[in-house]
Formats: C-alpha cells, sequence, structure tokens
C-alpha cells in the first residue's frame, strides 16, 4: 500500500495548467497495482485559483493527486473507489489530517456533482456555505496582515531613503595586486 520507488515525479511541462509523467509511477495497492504510464497527462491537485494560498496544486500529496488523475480518467476503479485511494495515499504520504480531509472532502464534493440531481447540489450547498464561512475568518485576518505588513515595510523603506543620503559617495573598491 504505497508506491513503489524512490518516491521522485518526473514530469515535463506542458502549458501553464497540464504536465505529462516522463516516467511511470507505480502504485501498490491492497489487490492491486496501478501504473501510471509515461506520457499521462495531469494537472496535479485541481484546485481553484482563490484558494492555492491554502493548498497549493504541488507538494507532499503531488503523487496522490496524479493518481487521483488517473483512476479518475481511466475508470479503472469507481469514482468513489478512486476519491477514497486519494485519501488512503494522501495518509500514506504524511500528508496533515486537516489538509488531507479537507482535499479529500473538495474531491468528494466535485464528483458528486458531476451530474448531479438539483436535490443534491442544494444539499452541498448547505454544507459548502458554513465551510466558506469557515475559511472567511483566515483569509481575512492573512489579507489584513499582509496590508499592515506592506504598510510597515513601506514606512522602514521611506524612513531608510531619507536618513541613508550622503553627501560623499561611497570609496571605490580597491583592487589588490600579488
Amino acid at each position: 500500500m504505497a508506491f513503489v520507488g524512490s518516491g521522485l515525479v518526473v514530469v515535463e511541462e506542458l502549458d501553464a495548467t497540464f504536465w505529462r509523467v516522463v516516467e511511470p509511477l507505480v502504485y501498490q495497492g491492497d489487490t492491486q497495482e496501478f501504473v501510471i504510464p509515461a506520457g499521462f497527462r495531469t494537472d496535479f491537485a485541481s484546485v481553484p485559483r482563490a484558494l492555492v494560498w491554502l493548498v497549493p496544486r504541488y507538494g507532499a500529496y503531488t503523487r496522490a493527486a496524479i493518481l487521483h488523475d488517473y483512476l479518475g480518467t481511466t475508470h479503472v476503479v469507481s469514482i468513489a473507489d478512486a476519491d477514497g485511494i486519494f485519501r488512503r495515499c494522501l495518509r500514506e504520504l504524511g500528508v496533515s489530517a486537516p489538509r488531507r480531509w479537507m482535499m479529500w472532502t473538495a474531491v468528494r464534493a466535485a464528483s458528486r456533482l458531476r451530474g448531479a440531481s438539483l436535490a443534491a447540489v442544494v444539499g452541498w450547498v448547505l454544507i459548502a456555505v458554513p465551510s466558506i464561512a469557515f475559511l472567511a475568518v483566515p483569509v481575512i485576518v492573512v489579507q489584513v496582515f499582509l496590508v499592515l505588513f506592506w504598510l510597515v515595510e513601506l514606512v522602514c523603506w521611506g524612513i531608510a531613503r531619507v536618513f541613508s543620503r550622503t553627501a560623499t559617495p561611497p570609496p571605490e573598491p580597491q583592487m589588490k595586486t600579488a
């Protein structure tokens, strides 16, 4: 129940979104072995742009994201099983529990919303709205402190510019001859 080999992911960038696997990636499951062939196209973790600061598109979970893309594309297993394997891989790769559950929940929600009925979409919205409210607090705090930090840097830069002006230029470097 782990990825086989060195753990290195060798990919080639195709464009700003997609990458191509250069060397096969092998995952040994409980009963099945999944081989992601060279040439397979992936986007790593499909994270909405607004949340990339929280969950980057690649990291400790890159191999799990590539495997999930592969399983979802080839339909070797059901979507629910692919999502479960993704969650198990995240745990095996040492992804922290909060990040692991957040990523798995997003993957499950996306899987369930594909071709979903109106009732399923309404149920998802009832779960998503409190989640967004939960994320809004850290987003606002981070943004406020980024602006404050920028202002502090701006003030320090201005003070340094005023007090660092000297009448004499700095000395020229001396060439040392041996």
